[in-house]
């Protein structure tokens, strides 16, 4: 089984789908509405991508802006639906008005997604404790990821937090991989690779042209030349 760590790249449509995987990526999360940090992308965007590429995708699920579920009936047909299309891994994460994960909504779509493997999103760098949220998650089925910038201020920030919870890997709460994204640059990649992290999710740094533009697969291929180091 090969080894290299994983990179995760942003698609909102076909176009990016194709050059992210002509770059290296090996994953992608699929969204729509950036200017709202990434919603959940049509049943129909899906498809086009579905049929696009042939690496692993990851569904946002996600309808508006913030960490809050809001309509949890809605997100649990938008998963159903994803799932009749064919959508086998999700990303989501939900905080209660306290900074606690809101279980019931997180507890409602795991359920829906009947043992997906899903990814905890960036809520994990809103909470009010990381560890907490963690431990109460760990019984879930089918988490196996966190993306984390280990700060709400992004990877610079973040740094100590996530070298200190790549040193706890496989301790309880800690057994999800670890997926770095948030404020990502290359510079950081050394340090990361070095502490045991092996997976790293970028978006704007495969669009060097800005959001308006498509992936670039030439910025991914560097990204991919420089986690595999």
């Amino acid at each position: 089984m090969s080894k290299r760590a994983v990179l995760e790249v942003i698609a909102l449509d076909a176009e990016d789908a194709v050059a992210a995987q002509a770059g290296g990526a090996d994953r992608l999360e699929l969204v729509t509405d950036m200017a709202a940090d990434g919603l959940t992308p049509s049943r129909e965007t899906f498809a086009a991508i579905r049929s696009s590429v042939d690496i692993s995708l990851r569904v946002m699920l996600r309808l508006a802006d913030g960490f809050a579920a809001g309509d949890v009936d809605a997100l649990v047909r938008h998963a159903r639906g994803l799932r009749d299309e064919g959508a086998d891994a999700f990303v989501l994460g939900f905080l209660d008005e306290s900074g606690a994960p809101d279980l019931p909504a997180v507890e409602a779509l795991v359920d829906a997604l009947d043992g997906c493997r899903w990814t905890f999103h960036r809520a994990i760098d809103r909470a009010a404790d990381r560890d907490a949220l963690r431990k109460q998650l760990a019984d879930l089925p089918g988490l196996d990821t966190y993306l984390t910038a280990g700060s709400a201020a992004g990877v610079d920030d973040g740094l100590p937090t996530l070298l200190a919870e790549a040193a706890r890997r496989g301790e309880p709460g800690y057994e999800p991989q670890l997926l770095i994204g948030g404020g990502l640059r290359l510079d950081h990649l050394p340090g990361l690779r070095a502490a045991g992290v092996d997976a790293f999710h970028i978006g704007g740094a495969a669009r060097p042209d800005g959001w308006s533009a498509p992936v670039s697969a030439a910025a991914v291929a560097q990204w991919r030349a420089a986690v595999d180091g």
